[in-house]
């Protein structure tokens, strides 16, 4: 490990100043301390932020308010989001171990770098880590790659199941610097296109204070689902995360996004269309899915997620709204 400045912020103030000079914010510490050991990031300097007041878990009848300073297992474990937003504690619990889930943070969840071995690699091409080096992994192994939103410039995957399901409900983060703002975190991540290496929609200084998820009569009928090489502590193949309002056998509303196949959480509203108005079914939820990966680019290794996609969020259609 190389030498860094390392402080704790005892106010939002001192974490504002800190930052906007370039310092790195951590709490957990699961992602920033490997990317640090790997030299993939160098930071001059550290701020530590558990201090700040960014932990409570708030559900009233507008929906969640969740500190950007709780723990993945504190959120997965909470009693009214196991009842009224299962699609977010699934996520959580299929999310990393539970040693790393008692560590992690939601905030930090949310800004967690891609987990290409191409970026981690500091002897590969990458437009990520390095612009305009290339991208090793367009040429490269690129099996666990995306065939939804990528670039000429970059083609990883974002690596949260969280902001999958966050996604889906249209969840927006709280963020904190010289004034506050919210922005919907399908805008917060930003897709590669030419500059790679900027990831967020995040101003310097700027902390996401909390994450905020409507209510809504979809949210309790709703499931997360993950296919990955193994059953535990890996990353998605393909992943679907399902919220339907099912009335007098009717759908009437349908959130759903996607993991694993794309470069940043891929809402997949065609999919949704295609389900309003109609009866719950086998039939119904087969001629959804089709639509899923419309649009999708495979590489050379990865064609098998198209039809993978299609097959994910089918079999989750079929969980969540019965055959």
């Amino acid at each position: 490990m190389y030498p860094f400045r390392f402080s704790k912020a005892a106010s939002e103030r001192e974490a504002w100043l800190a930052g906007g000079r370039g310092a790195r914010y951590i709490a957990g510490g699961t992602t920033l301390i490997d990317l640090m050991r790997e030299t993939v990031e160098r930071p001059q300097a550290v701020v530590d932020i558990n201090a700040l007041p960014y932990r409570r878990i708030e559900s009233g009848r507008s929906g969640l308010r969740i500190g950007s300073l709780v723990t993945m297992a504190e959120l997965a474990r909470h009693p009214r989001v196991r009842a009224e937003y299962p699609v977010i504690s699934q996520a959580l619990e299929l999310s990393a171990s539970a040693q790393l889930r008692n560590m992690a943070t939601i905030g930090g969840n949310l800004m967690q770098r891609t987990r290409c071995v191409y970026f981690r690699d500091v002897t590969a091409a990458c437009n990520k880590r390095a612009p305009g080096a290339g991208c090793s992994a367009l040429e490269g192994d690129n099996r666990m790659h995306a065939i939804l939103g990528g670039s000429a410039a970059c083609v990883a995957t974002h690596p949260s199941d969280l902001a999958v399901a966050l996604v889906a409900l249209d969840a927006r983060l709280e963020l904190r610097g010289q004034g506050t703002r919210v922005v919907p975190l399908a805008e917060f991540v930003r897709r590669p296109g030419q500059t790679p290496q900027i990831e967020h929609d995040i101003r310097p200084g700027e902390l996401i204070v909390a994450v905020h998820v409507p209510a809504g009569p979809y949210t309790a009928r709703s499931g997360y689902l993950k296919v990955r090489d193994r059953q535990s502590y890996e990353f998605a193949l393909a992943s679907a995360a399902v919220a339907l309002h099912i009335e007098n056998r009717r759908i009437v509303a349908a959130r759903i996004a996607v993991g694993g196949v794309a470069t940043v959480p891929w809402r997949l509203t065609a999919v949704e269309n295609a389900l309003l108005g109609r009866t719950p079914g086998n039939d119904t939820w087969q001629a959804a899915a089709m639509v899923a990966a419309d649009g999708a680019e495979p590489l050379r290794h990865n064609e098998y997620k198209v039809e993978l996609l299609r097959r994910t969020v089918a079999r989750q259609l079929e969980t969540v709204g019965g055959a």
